[in-house]
């Protein structure tokens, strides 16, 4: 059981929802995952248009970015806990055992993004500032898993919030210290976005303030959870060195760079993007769309010019009729005159 015996609340926990076979089940952990990568996903759609990046763009970088978190995240889990799987390296695959690192997943999840983003000319800093706020929502939320499996809790306290483990401690819930510096960070960033100078900014500012929390946090964080190099706390090094870097960024793009205007990327994105199609032979729905608005638009033209063309040809009708019938008229006077002179002669 898992509790909170200052507010008298106690719950107690199954980490296995059902199991799959006698290898795998339906974790807890694996769900709530899922479900802060699809919230995320969900609120950062709704704010594409804030940053000019495309609906399609969001869902192309997630193809790239997801394995490539899921790969870090474990890469730097075993890269600093090593020992426990040098003796059999096959089980750093088995990712459903336990053994993944944020900061890895931040870091290779970056990493794919930034690459899909030269490749197809979309403004990095852009992306990386929508994907801020998705990063706070999967880490909110994806904390939780970390209290239904009874890890990554703190040292031991008597906080009237503190949370009991099956061991028996008092400690402090670091899952949710972290999850709820997460959510405020989100609303900071959220009030901010129609603030922001530049591209990247957002990012920027991300990465101090997590990085800000997390060194706080893993400062309590209990022994039994720390990957260590020696007796350096590798993600809390990572955490100081991270915030003050960014610190340092925002610094200098605030009062010593000048930045481009926010959408001006988006023209050259969008003439590399009808190139590209133009190679490959297709025609984008906007450019059908513009097809069928000028055959629409043209054909009222044709038809009002034959409108416009019919009086006009009724009108020369109607003067050559009435010039043959005066001819005629006067044909006839002339006639009757000549033969009324013929009458006169006789």
């Amino acid at each position: 059981m898992i509790g909170f015996p200052g507010i008298g609340w106690g719950f107690t926990q199954n980490p296995v929802i059902f199991p799959l076979g006698e290898t795998f089940a339906l974790t807890w952990y694996a769900l709530i995952l899922v479900t802060g990568l699809l919230t995320a996903v969900w609120y950062c759609m709704r704010q594409t248009q804030h940053f000019g990046i495309k609906q399609d763009e969001v869902y192309d970088v997630l193809f790239c970015a997801v394995p490539a978190a899921v790969i870090g995240a474990r890469l730097y889990y075993v890269a600093f806990d090593w020992a426990n799987y040098k003796d059999d390296p096959i089980t750093i695959l088995y990712t459903w055992h336990g053994g993944l690192a944020i900061y890895g997943c931040i870091i290779g999840a970056v990493i794919a993004a930034v690459l899909f983003c030269k490749f197809r000319r979309v403004n990095t800093g852009a992306m990386l500032d929508l994907g801020a706020m998705g990063l706070l929502i999967g880490q909110a939320i994806g904390r939780w898993g970390n209290y239904v499996n009874g890890e990554i809790y703190g040292t031991e306290t008597t906080l009237p919030w503190r949370m009991r483990v099956p061991s028996g401690q008092d400690v402090h819930p670091l899952f949710l210290y972290e999850s709820l510096w997460n959510i405020l960070g989100l609303v900071l960033l959220r009030l901010f976005m129609k603030k922001r100078k530049y591209n990247g900014q957002m990012f920027t500012i991300y990465v101090a303030w997590y990085g800000l929390g997390r060194a706080i946090m893993e400062g309590m964080r209990h022994p039994e959870f720390n990957l260590k190099i020696g007796e350096i706390m590798v993600s809390q090094l990572l955490a100081i060195l991270s915030c003050v870097a960014a610190l340092a960024i925002l610094f200098v793009m605030t009062f010593f760079k000048k930045t481009a205007p926010l959408m001006e990327w988006t023209e050259a994105r969008d003439e590399h993007e009808a190139l590209r199609k133009e190679r490959k032979g297709i025609v984008s729905d906007t450019e059908e769309s513009e097809e069928v608005t000028n055959d629409v638009t043209e054909e009222p033209e044709e038809v009002s010019d034959e409108v416009a063309e019919e009086p006009e040809e009724t009108e020369a009708d109607t003067e050559e009729k009435v010039t043959e019938e005066e001819e005629a008229e006067d044909d006839g006077d002339a006639d009757g005159r000549e033969e009324s002179g013929e009458e006169d002669k006789e």
